[in-house]
């Protein structure tokens, strides 16, 4: 099958497509061992967080209503008639007129539903106890449940799990979860042209950059990279390698030999497989716009652009987000995932209607008021216009530029 010209589609077009293959296989996992993994199952609370009404302060366990209108001009007095450790289950309840001493997490005996922090009492000798300070009920106090009761939803499929979430399972007793696993993703560079990073520099080669940054924002999504080393331009050598990365990997990427050329043999490698096809070739999108999507054995195949900056802004606004995708995460593509902050455009930026423009931005620090964000402007081969850039600025494919002056949100990366 001929591919002489590009059939471009939207961006979401292309997410779409991406969309459509399925989440890697489910796994039971101690939750120690979960932090960045998706989970693949709801989690259900099996008991009351925290499992009785503790105090949140070092103090006293009081009953609100005896300490109604305390103060350091009318302080309350009550008889204490316990000294509770954080590890005692008090097995007696408060009278009116009485308190008990109780640490920080310590529990309240039945008959008390707030704590008087200490700094505010005095201990007035023979069990007295001087209260300076009114109470409502609930104060300095953690009441049952009040984290999550019995039954109630924790977290939910296609989360995410981060540090607070392991906690909060930890504190639940929750010792195994059933997470996505991390996808396993082959990474090919093609080319003649490249040669390893410890070669000499020599005219008509150029070092493999992309296998080393693509291996750091697969990484970063949380897929678990392989690299196959380089491939010359040849077809035999490319659909070997190719194959066994496909069979090695739930996602396979090339770069390099996605633009359209005689040299080319991405396309003709993927349509060389068992079971393939060619879903998507060309993204409406600047730099990145010859980027593939392809189908093998029922593993997705891309082909991505041999330019080091268009390489690296297609991870970021299609791979990265496909591979927490895969991994089962809800959210994957949703914009609302990205770091952004707002900028004031420090020149006017044009753009080409039917694209949409990523384009590298350097921010300026300003006192009392947002950052000037001024265009890294450059040929999509230049690294220097990513190494210097604090975020990138999308131009919607429906616009022609963006004005000097104009307020816009950045992408940071």
């Amino acid at each position: 099958m001929g591919h002489d010209f590009f059939d471009i589609i939207s961006r979401n077009e292309f997410k779409n497509l991406l969309r459509s293959f399925p989440h890697t296989h489910a796994v039971n996992i101690p939750v120690g061992e979960g932090y960045k993994k998706v989970l693949a199952r709801d989690v259900i609370s099996p008991e009351d967080l925290p499992p009785a009404n503790r105090s949140c302060m070092d103090g006293f366990a009081v009953a609100a209503a005896d300490v109604f209108g305390a103060g350091e001009a009318s302080p309350a007095y009550l008889e204490c008639v316990a000294d509770l450790g954080v590890d005692q289950y008090p097995d007696f309840s408060l009278n009116p007129g009485d308190c008990a001493r109780i640490p920080t997490g310590g529990t309240l005996p039945e008959g008390a539903d707030a704590v008087i922090m200490v700094e505010h009492t005095h201990d007035m000798g023979s069990g007295t106890i001087e209260i300076r300070k009114s109470a409502a009920p609930g104060d300095n106090t953690m009441l049952r449940g009040e984290d999550c009761a019995e039954s109630d939803l924790v977290l939910e499929k296609g989360h995410r799990l981060r540090f607070q979430d392991i906690g909060l399972l930890a504190a639940l007793g929750v010792g195994e979860i059933t997470v996505r696993e991390n996808p396993r993703v082959g990474i090919i560079s093609t080319g003649d042209e490249l040669v390893d990073i410890t070669a000499p520099p020599v005219p008509g080669t150029i070092r493999d950059v992309n296998s080393h940054t693509l291996r750091c924002l697969v990484s970063d999504a949380g897929g678990i990279p392989t690299n196959y080393g380089i491939v010359r331009d040849d077809l035999d050598q490319l659909e070997q390698t190719l194959s066994k990365a496909v069979e090695e990997n739930d996602l396979v990427l090339l770069s390099g030999g996605s633009s359209v050329g005689m040299r080319d043999l991405t396309v003709q490698a993927i349509e060389g497989m068992d079971d393939s096809k060619i879903i998507a070739h060309g993204v409406a999108i600047s730099p990145g716009k010859p980027t593939i999507l392809g189908k093998a054995g029922g593993k997705p195949v891309m082909g991505l652009p041999g330019q080091v900056t268009s390489v690296q802004v297609v991870m970021l606004v299609l791979v990265m987000p496909f591979i927490r995708h895969l991994m089962g995460e809800e959210e994957a593509f949703s914009s609302s995932a990205r770091s952004l902050r707002p900028a004031e455009l420090a020149r006017n930026t044009a753009s080409k209607p039917g694209r949409e423009d990523y384009v590298r931005v350097r921010l300026e620090h300003r006192e009392n008021d947002v950052p000037l964000a001024h265009p890294l402007l450059g040929k999509s081969g230049l690294l220097k216009t990513l190494v210097k850039a604090d975020g990138l600025m999308i131009i919607p494919a429906d616009t022609e530029g963006r004005y000097a002056g104009q307020h816009i949100n950045v992408w940071m990366i």
